[in-house]
């Protein structure tokens, strides 16, 4: 799993029954929009996350309609398991590393 999707998770797991715009995730993620939205994408395409366009006339705001994402129930549930896998590799990857370099090659 990559950095960013990771952050994405975090950020959509910090209040899993909140729906956040696609600005809100990448200012949460500490990451750009172009970042963002393929693994949104993604994550729809899996059933993780739900979206809906808000419902409101573009002209009458004076911006465009935002398209709101809220993690699935199995998506949290899916999301929490990753989250803890990605950790789980990266502090074995560490030890693995740690042990190499205490031998000679």
């Amino acid at each position: 799993m990559t950095m960013p999707t990771q952050l994405v998770l975090r950020a959509l797991l910090e209040d899993p029954t909140r729906e956040m715009y696609g600005l809100e995730i990448c200012g949460a993620a500490g990451l750009p929009s172009g970042t963002i939205h393929p693994i949104l994408a993604r994550f729809e395409g899996i059933g993780w996350l739900e979206s809906r366009w808000e419902d409101l006339d573009p002209s009458e705001e004076g911006r465009p309609r935002r398209r709101y994402y809220r993690l699935t129930p199995e998506g949290v549930e899916r999301s929490r398991l990753a989250l803890a896998q990605a950790r789980t590799k990266v502090a074995e990857l560490d030890s693995f590393r740690s042990r190499l370099a205490g031998r000679p090659i």
